[in-house]
């Protein structure tokens, strides 16, 4: 057993998968002043917007440096459908994206609230939201992927609601922190060991 050395520009990670291959039992989702509204083919900046919103603090890059073609192929496919989860206002607070691009699977792809809901019983209202719009397609198996760069909590929320690890890999890309993808005080829990661009 060793430990591989990561370069100081550089962040690596545990990515855990994990599936569910049973519709869970009906269950009422608890309650919430939150509600979901889809944004069929969202505008990219919309987009954007929500998704760093509630993916900076984790350091969520991905669809921020995606190229705009790129972007447009996902986002304009109807097959993978976007919610935002909002407050009685109408401002967004959280998201839930679903991908059934592969058949009779569903990925639950981006699943998060903005960090000022997290502990509060949002999430397992949101969940219960997301695995009854994944199931309702009739598919064979659900699944999503957290890492270590996540919220301490996530992996047991998502065996909580009854999702079963079922692989793991190590994942390293530059610290979108140092290139100016992602704000310098982005993810505080995660030491930013390379030099910020001024």
């Amino acid at each position: 057993m060793g430990l591989t050395p990561v370069p100081n520009d550089q962040i690596a990670t545990i990515v855990t998968s994990l599936e569910m291959r049973t519709k869970p039992p009906l269950r009422p989702a608890p309650p919430s002043p939150l509600r979901l509204t889809h944004w069929p083919a969202p505008a990219s900046e919309k987009y954007k917007a929500l998704f760093r919103r509630v993916g900076e603090p984790w350091l969520w890059f991905s669809r921020l440096v995606i190229p705009e073609a790129a972007l447009r192929r996902i986002l304009d496919d109807a097959r993978v459908e976007v919610y935002a989860a909002t407050d009685r206002a109408g401002v967004e607070l959280g998201m839930v994206e679903l991908d059934f691009r592969v058949e009779g699977i569903c990925e639950l792809s981006y699943f998060a609230l903005v960090p000022e809901l997290t502990g509060k019983g949002h999430g397992n209202w949101l969940m219960a939201q997301a695995l009854g719009l994944a199931w309702r397609k009739g598919v064979a198996r659900v699944w999503l992927h957290t890492c270590t760069l996540d919220h301490p909590a996530a992996l047991g929320f998502y065996r909580r609601h009854g999702f079963v690890a079922c692989k793991r890999t190590v994942e390293s890309f530059a610290d979108p922190r140092i290139a100016g993808i992602l704000a310098p005080d982005a993810a505080p829990h995660i030491p930013c060991l390379g030099s910020l661009r001024r």
